[in-house]
């Protein structure tokens, strides 16, 4: 990111105002680093503020507390003259888990919940079967 900022204000190719929203997310993760780009993401840039949506009020807090340290990283990687002198920092919505496609049988029979149904080798399965049988038959007697 570094390289492109520098590459770009030799060039003068387009005006930083033209390129900055993309340049400011995409310098997010480069300014905060790995860990803290995991748990946020830069969503748009309003002016010379850069939104940015975090997990929970717990990383907005500590987010919060980094923002002269955030400005600062920002300000070197995206270069002169700078382009986010504000952050805000937003709770995102709660995130959906991803959609799992049921097994055919499942939707056929959803009431049968056999754990040796997801074996899919049938000699295995009869043998995982039987053994299970005769762990219980064990266990009673």
């Amino acid at each position: 990111m570094e390289r492109a900022s520098r590459v770009l204000t030799k060039l003068k190719v387009a005006s930083s105002r033209d390129l900055t929203p993309d340049f400011a997310a995409a310098a997010w993760t480069v300014a905060v680093g790995k860990t803290i780009a995991r748990h946020s993401s830069a969503i748009g840039l309003v002016g010379q503020r850069l939104v940015v949506e975090v997990e929970d009020a717990v990383w907005q807090r500590q987010l919060w507390a980094l923002r002269g340290q955030i400005l600062r990283s920002l300000d070197k990687a995206l270069g002169h003259p700078p382009i986010v002198t504000e952050l805000e920092f937003r709770i995102a919505g709660p995130r959906r888990k991803p959609v799992q496609v049921a097994d055919e049988r499942q939707r056929i029979m959803p009431q049968q919940t056999d754990e040796a149904d997801s074996i899919r080798d049938p000699i295995f399965r009869s043998i995982y079967r039987a053994s299970r049988r005769a762990a219980r038959e064990k266990a009673t007697a």
